[in-house]
């Protein structure tokens, strides 16, 4: 897969936990990085490397067959698809591309001795979906997953593509959708939270967030910030919880 290297935003000291966010359709990683520029000014996760990879420029049906940032193709977008025809629209092979894409950089964090549990998966609309796949058909368990403003992909073949044993079975999944949105409507966050639930998923948390379009807002990010500080909490804390 023929993409940019990704946008990295250090760790500041000792790098104990990555968070890997992908970003949404004709986007770059770059259009992300001032939420981890953000945490930085405000003293949070010093200890993590934050990953924005780079969807290379692929023709999108919807969007005339234009070419684009796209981790996989789409062909139709809004309220004109519901969730039955979205799936049977789905760019499998691309889906198939990314999601291996994705699972190479959860192994170069695991090359550099960070934990598969302390690395968290996430992203917006197109790469929230992605990362939601890859969460649900990873072989390493993660220390979390979520997506804002996303869906379900090939949510009617998708434990084909599941290991075994399901390593992420138990994993944190955190889900975000405005109510007004007009791209991806909140009908399919809402059923994919249902389905990852019936699919057996232990830990799906699903946030609604009154009048927000296909964007994110303070109140979801500081959501984001809480289930970041749940999955992956400085190392120090839990020694010292442990020493008590």
């Amino acid at each position: 897969m023929s993409t940019l290297a990704p946008f990295v935003v250090p760790a500041l000291k000792k790098h104990t936990a990555t968070v890997i966010i992908a970003h949404g359709l004709g986007d770059t990683g770059a259009g992300w990085m001032a939420l981890a520029q953000n945490w930085r000014r405000r003293g949070k996760f010093d200890e993590v490397a934050f990953v924005f990879p780079n969807a290379p420029s692929i023709p999108i049906t919807c969007n005339f067959g234009m070419s684009m940032p796209g981790w996989y193709d789409i062909a139709k977008l809004g309220s004109e698809v519901d969730w039955k025809e979205s799936v049977k629209l789905q760019d499998e092979s691309g889906i198939l591309r990314s999601r291996d894409y994705f699972n190479t950089l959860i192994k170069e964090e695991m090359d550099k001795g960070i934990n598969p549990s302390r690395i968290v998966l996430g992203g917006f609309s197109q790469g929230g979906a992605i990362s939601v796949f890859t969460g649900v058909t990873g072989k390493e368990k993660l220390g979390g997953v979520f997506g804002l403003s996303c869906y379900l992909l090939l949510s009617d073949r998708i434990k084909s593509y599941t290991p075994e044993n399901w390593p992420n079975k138990n994993t944190p999944f955190f889900l975000a959708h405005g109510s007004d949105d007009a791209v991806v409507p909140f009908q399919f966050g809402e059923k994919s939270s249902q389905t990852l639930k019936e699919l057996g998923l232990k830990d799906v948390t699903f946030n609604r967030y009154p009048d927000l379009g296909h964007s994110a807002d303070p109140a979801e990010i500081d959501d984001l910030q809480r289930f970041l500080e749940k999955t992956i909490p400085p190392e120090g804390d839990g020694q010292a919880s442990a020493g008590l």
